[in-house]
């Protein structure tokens, strides 16, 4: 039987790899890019228990199945896929790690932990597949591949309070601080439409463009990362 070990094995063996918004074939054992991050995901679990998760169909023709943070949340919500939480995540090697796209068609994010307390994720364009960590960091669900057996450090690695965030919801959040990060978008030259405070969908499309063009995880979401490289003062 396959473990999470093998999964993150195969995770590492991709490092440095390109990032791109493309349908990548899950049953190429030898593909190498690029990458998003939904698609690295189901490549390697396919790779490991020849099983599709996390694709807009999972029983589509793995070479041109869909994969999709929404279809990993769908997965992890359904009971497809085995529930877990940050906690073990941080010491389990090839647990998933699923943030919620922050709209219908929008793009969530998928990493993949190493039981380090680190994860290995296709993070973003400029950014490819790199590590990066498990804590301070918004994930909806941590879940575990059912076919795949998994083991855990003995290690207690101590909870990190996630950063101030914006991002979509509803009703759309007012503050003073949307309304600096609006005005940072459009000096930068990213219409955020009317600067009004509120968290809306414009504004979410311009931090997605913004984040897409600055190394960033293009997720929609305002936190210290995107904050700074616009300039703006964040709330610690």
């Amino acid at each position: 039987m396959a473990t999470g070990k093998q999964l993150l094995a195969l995770a590492q063996t991709r490092i440095g790899e390109k990032y791109l918004n493309r349908v990548v074939p899950k049953d190429n054992p030898n593909w190498h890019g690029p990458w998003d991050c939904a698609e690295f995901a189901s490549w390697l679990t396919y790779q490991k228990v020849k099983k599709l998760y996390g694709c807009t169909d999972n029983h589509d023709n793995p070479a041109l199945a869909d994969a999709y943070s929404g279809a990993w949340v769908r997965d992890a919500q359904n009971g497809t896929l085995v529930q877990s939480n940050e906690d073990e995540a941080v010491n389990t090697p090839g647990v998933i790690l699923i943030r919620t796209p922050p709209a219908p068609g929008r793009m969530g994010h998928v990493a993949i932990s190493d039981g380090m307390g680190g994860t290995v994720e296709a993070a973003g364009i400029g950014l490819g597949v790199r590590k990066d960590q498990v804590r301070g960091r918004l994930w909806n669900f941590c879940a575990k591949i059912p076919e795949l057996t998994y083991s855990s450090r003995a290690a207690v690695v101590p909870p990190v309070a996630l950063p101030f965030l914006l991002q979509l919801q509803i009703p759309n959040l007012q503050s003073p601080l949307v309304r600096k990060v609006q005005q940072a978008l459009k000096a930068k030259g990213f219409d955020p439409g009317k600067i009004d405070g509120g968290y809306g969908p414009h504004t979410m499309s311009a931090v997605e463009a913004f984040q897409a063009s600055n190394r960033l995880i293009a997720d929609g979401i305002v936190g210290p990362r995107t904050a700074k490289k616009l300039g703006v003062v964040w709330p610690t």
